[in-house]
């Protein structure tokens, strides 16, 4: 099916307003914050318990194993750390896809979740995130690769994860 040009652009204007108005509903039912300043709340951590293991796949624990709970703790504190470490236009940004991915009506029409982020479905979850990274809109695209920056990151910022990739660490200082 092509799409004209007028469609697109409707398309695009209303996935922008969508992406405005969630994050401005998640502020308003988030309550008062620090200034400009954006922490991950339960519903910013439900949803990530649920993208990080499939935007990390291998790199986590088995499923069944005890060290996962950990390491998806871990990597959820990482990237909280990261959204803090953005600039405040940066953090408002974040807020904005992380009330999208809270408010239900939004999860489901955007990302297809129709369950709560606790109760989602793994693969679920991976073709949504497929979807977002491959969509016409360079909104989503962007929104994608927000989510990817921040999770993996995250992961890897921790030099407990290095080895796995093959990363020995830093250069020695060299002396003069």
């Amino acid at each position: 099916m092509l799409m004209r040009r007028r469609s697109f652009l409707k398309l695009g204007l209303l996935g922008a307003c969508a992406l405005a108005a969630g994050g401005a509903a998640y502020r308003v039912l988030r309550g008062p914050a620090a200034p400009g300043r954006f922490a991950l709340d339960g519903e910013a951590r439900a949803a990530l318990a649920a993208i990080v293991p499939a935007m990390l796949g291998s790199a986590l624990p088995p499923p069944q194993a005890a060290a996962r709970a950990a390491a998806l703790d871990g990597a959820i504190a990482g990237v909280d750390t990261a959204i803090r470490g953005l600039p405040l236009a940066a953090q408002q940004e974040v807020q904005d896809l992380f009330g999208l991915l809270a408010l239900a009506p939004a999860r489901r029409f955007v990302a297809g979740v129709h369950g709560g982020w606790p109760g989602a479905d793994p693969a679920q979850v991976a073709a949504f995130l497929q979807s977002w990274r491959t969509h016409r809109l360079a909104t989503l695209q962007t929104a994608y690769l927000a989510l990817h920056d921040l999770i993996l990151g995250a992961w890897y910022a921790d030099a407990a994860h290095w080895a796995a990739i093959g990363y020995p660490g830093p250069l020695p200082e060299l002396s003069a």
